[in-house]
């Protein structure tokens, strides 16, 4: 039975652990936190992230337990419409989406994991090429492996030795997150409020839980000296409700913050026998949503390809689909990012004129290419 590493027992890692074992892989995570965890953020999963979960075996468990608003769409700081969508078009057109703490999705794929696959507390400190194998080095020792699988984040390790030079560039914003408990207090509307260099975005979740989000532009490496929640009233108290009710019902202990970066187009994602995927391979801004999505579509077509062929030809199609894709979405996150935080009068004036202008079924079609991916065939 071929063996594989997987750095990294975040989402990506996961599910390319759930994928790997189902295409018959023996597989092994490695995971340097001592438990597994998640950030105290949501995350809303697409259509296309929902087929990667189905091909897993998972995509009904999170939509039992996801949820999603009735309408969403982008809002000036006064709250008027630019785009206002009804998700239910959306999922007529595409499927459904839904809404969840980062932390339910990350348990659910835990539990999916095979037994005896997952060691947490175990650190990558290395790996060498062998032949065709490649033999990893941690903290518990060594492991001989087929195929090592780079899942281990932006600041991945695994890249940092075989793709050397490829660091995450500064995007020029900072960004705020936490989840407020609510309850009887459920929002029905998720939406991103957008002004000249700033967004706050607010989503609904399940268990009367809400995701608050906030960006804005600003030098790398800042801190607000008086905490980051004073940071945060101070730029957007005077924005319309529900913004300025959401920050006075916040915890500062809560907030977290961290510098927005994206990686640089990789000309491969593939070094002998390995494969990076997620934040490692193709790390974006968070302005469309879609880097956990583009992860779970990576996991499931790493398994997808791995099953039955040679190794290298796997890893060559592996490239083929996601290589172009990736950096494409990528690509149009950031231009959605420079577009939505820009801090030219005019240009966010012009902005919001062509959202008004622009029907929400041209916008909706415009999400065709990213929603409508399905997993590739194994047969």
């Amino acid at each position: 039975m071929a063996k594989a590493v997987i750095a990294g027992g975040g989402i990506g890692g996961l599910a390319a652990a759930i994928a790997l074992s189902r295409a018959g892989w023996d597989v092994e995570v490695f995971e340097q936190a001592p438990e597994l965890s998640e950030v105290g953020a949501g995350l809303t999963l697409w259509p296309n992230a929902l087929r990667a979960l189905d091909h897993i075996g998972l995509g009904d468990r999170i939509r039992d337990i996801g949820l999603f608003a009735a309408s969403g769409g982008i809002m000036d700081p006064r709250g008027t419409w630019l785009v206002h969508t009804d998700t239910s078009e959306l999922d007529r057109r595409y499927g459904p989406a839904v809404a969840l703490h980062r932390a339910d999705l990350h348990t659910a794929l835990a539990e999916a994991v095979p037994p005896g696959v997952l060691r947490a507390g175990t650190r990558i400190t290395g790996a060498r090429l062998d032949g065709s194998q490649v033999v990893v080095a941690h903290s518990q020792g060594e492991t001989p492996a087929d195929l090592l699988v780079g899942a281990d984040g932006v600041r991945s390790a695994v890249r940092a030795q075989f793709w050397p030079g490829n660091d995450p560039v500064y995007f020029g914003a900072t960004a705020w997150r936490t989840v407020l408990d609510r309850p009887g207090q459920r929002l029905d509307v998720a939406g991103a409020y957008i002004g000249r260099g700033e967004e706050f975005g607010v989503v609904p979740l399940p268990k009367d839980q809400v995701y608050v989000f906030a960006g804005a532009v600003a030098p790398a490496g800042q801190t607000s000296q008086d905490g980051e929640l004073a940071e945060l009233r101070r730029r957007f108290d005077g924005w319309a409700d529900p913004i300025p009710q959401l920050l006075s019902e916040a915890a500062p202990e809560k907030i977290l913050r961290h510098d927005l970066s994206y990686l640089p187009k990789l000309k491969s994602y593939v070094h002998g026998p390995v494969v990076l995927l997620g934040d490692a391979a193709h790390a974006m801004t968070p302005n469309i949503g879609q880097g956990a999505c583009q992860a779970l579509e990576d996991a499931v077509t790493l398994g997808a390809v791995a099953r039955g062929q040679n190794l290298a030809g796997a890893l060559a199609h592996y490239d083929s689909l996601r290589l172009r894709r990736t950096q494409s979405v990528a690509a149009r996150s950031r231009q959605a990012g420079r577009l939505g935080m820009t801090t030219s009068p005019a240009m966010a004036a012009v902005r919001n004129a062509l959202m008004k202008l622009t029907p929400a079924s041209v916008m909706l079609r415009s999400l065709s290419q990213m929603y409508n991916w399905s997993p590739p065939c194994t047969t």
